[in-house]
């Protein structure tokens, strides 16, 4: 792993995850079924949410695996991107509206 923030997937390290917290593990596995099952929202919608989310939480898992998911449910290279879009002016946003905490401190005592 010299050089490598994060390990390549393996099955080696799945089975270890597993066997370190089964009964969770399990849970966790049946609550992403749960989450990603046709409902409200279709399969692909949830997908291209977690694309834009993943790129938010920065995980490099999530955005390799639901970019996957997202394009095996019939999104497109444009969705996808624009999604990444949405992630990214949300996160900016975010900074953005709390700016309002950093001016109201301007004017609080030093």
């Amino acid at each position: 792993m010299a050089g490598q923030l994060y390990p390549e997937p393996s099955p080696e390290l799945a089975h270890r995850r597993r066997e370190l917290a089964p009964d969770t593990q399990a849970a966790f596995d049946a609550f992403g079924r749960q989450v990603f099952a046709h409902g409200a929202l279709d399969t692909k919608t949830k997908q291209l949410i977690a694309v834009a989310v993943a790129h938010v939480t920065q995980c490099p898992y999530c955005i390799q695996g639901h970019t996957k998911a997202a394009q095996r449910a019939g999104a497109t290279a444009q969705e996808l991107m624009e999604a990444v879009w949405v992630a990214a002016e949300m996160r900016a946003g975010g900074a953005f509206a709390h700016a309002s905490l950093m001016i109201a401190s301007l004017s609080e005592d030093r």
